[in-house]
């Protein structure tokens, strides 16, 4: 052996020793950095944490399969949280921030006023600063608005906006004839006035035979005791409730409902997680319902085996909230920049537009589609109701409650598809 050989080897057996990476080795490749900016901590922190693991899952599943092909070599996806507490100006900053960076992928949902926020500070940015361009890819926050008259091209949707989400609940509504009376309840910020109007306008188009005997707007975030509005609600005679509330406000509330004893039918967005089941208990049993793209109980092999997986990951009951369309939103996110041969945002937003998901070949997701003239993804819906763990349909509980949910209906995505109002500036 020439003493070339050996130099080159005892060279390497030094920096191995010292935890270095010989001169000659090839350097990893740069991750495709996703900013989360996201409400983790404030009043809706558990909201936002759920949303996190979630989306940590996702970049997880994409990487163990050796990260974004692109013609350079695959990259793997790397989440960065950012906490806006919820807030809509420290959202922004930590936007900049993100922008600053040249982090051309940003993330968030909980809360629409938010993420309005955020697409008016996006468009400014990316007409601006062309070669800095970014993309919001939005998980959560469903005023229909931010895909008809304030669309972008920069922003995609990949949750069943309000009037998808209120399509379903009415349809299942209509046919419970039992039903006379129904109270509305919602926060005070655009997507709950929002919910308040459709909802009103959808029941009286689907059963105009009902009356709305009560409709409340309450402060977001800052309700610490519910039970006046409880009181008022078991007044009213109501034999159900519609709420688009989500996080804290929804658990509050059904606690403050089962507190004055209160048997009115819950019709909800976000009824089947984040505490709520727990908090309605039994009584809840044939009353509460649920409207999402996905439950654990779809009773399919798919599903089966991905719902596994996920709580392998996170074994906690507490942490069992799974968002099947953050998987969705980052797999479609991943062969889009596969597709593009790029992650420059305007590429990948192209590539976007139009692009068909499949998650039969991941396992337990349905199909859906980007619809290209307001970046809306169509996806089918089902509606649940709660029973108990080991009722037939209901083989898993949620979050260690014995409470699951049953699949009442299912909703393909042209049932509950909306027509669109988008007028979208696209980059020249």
């Amino acid at each position: 052996m020439t003493r070339t050989s050996l130099s080159r080897r005892a060279l390497l057996a030094a920096s191995l020793s010292l935890g270095l990476r010989p001169a000659f080795a090839q350097p990893a490749p740069e991750p495709i950095r996703l900013a989360l900016i996201e409400g983790l901590s404030g009043p809706f922190a558990n909201a936002g944490e759920a949303v996190f693991r979630n989306l940590l899952w996702a970049v997880e599943r994409v990487n163990a399969r050796g990260g974004v092909a692109l013609p350079g070599g695959a990259r793997p996806l790397a989440l960065v949280r950012m906490d806006s507490q919820g807030r809509a100006e420290q959202a922004l900053s930590l936007l900049q921030g993100a922008l600053d960076q040249r982090i051309a992928f940003v993330l968030q949902g909980n809360s629409s006023a938010v993420a309005a926020a955020i697409v008016d500070a996006l468009d400014k940015h990316d007409a601006r600063d062309p070669a800095r361009r970014a993309l919001f890819l939005n998980y959560a926050a469903v005023d229909p608005a931010l895909t008809n008259e304030h669309c972008s091209f920069w922003h995609f949707r990949f949750d069943a906006h309000a009037d998808m989400r209120l399509a379903a609940l009415t349809d299942v509504l209509r046919d419970d004839r039992s039903v006379q009376r129904v109270y509305l309840i919602d926060q005070d910020y655009s997507f709950g006035q929002y919910v308040n109007r459709s909802a009103r306008a959808m029941i009286g188009a689907k059963r105009p035979d009902i009356r709305i005997v009560g409709d409340e707007l309450h402060p977001l975030g800052r309700v610490k005791d519910f039970l006046p509005y409880a009181a008022k609600i078991k007044a009213s005679g109501a034999q159900a409730v519609l709420t688009g509330n989500w996080g804290n406000d929804l658990t509050l509330l059904v606690r403050a409902l089962r507190e004055v004893g209160c048997d009115a039918r819950l019709y909800t967005f976000y009824g089947n997680a984040l505490g709520a089941p727990a908090a309605i208990g039994t009584a809840g049993v044939g009353r509460v319902l649920a409207v999402a793209e996905w439950q654990p109980n779809l009773g399919d092999a798919a599903s089966e085996a991905f719902y596994a997986a996920f709580r392998r990951r996170f074994p906690d009951p507490r942490d069992d909230y799974v968002h099947a369309r953050m998987q969705v939103m980052i797999e479609m996110l991943a062969a889009a920049i596969t597709r593009a041969g790029s992650a420059e945002a305007t590429a990948v937003a192209h590539a976007l537009e139009g692009a068909h998901y499949d998650g039969r070949t991941l396992g337990g997701l349905e199909q859906a589609t980007m619809r290209a003239a307001d970046h809306q993804l169509q996806q089918p819906l089902v509606v649940s109701v709660m029973e108990r763990a080991g009722t037939p349909g209901v083989p898993h509980d949620v979050e260690g409650s014995g409470l699951g949910f049953r699949t009442l209906r299912r909703f393909e995505a042209e049932a509950v598809a909306q027509p669109e109002q988008c007028r979208m500036q696209r980059p020249a």
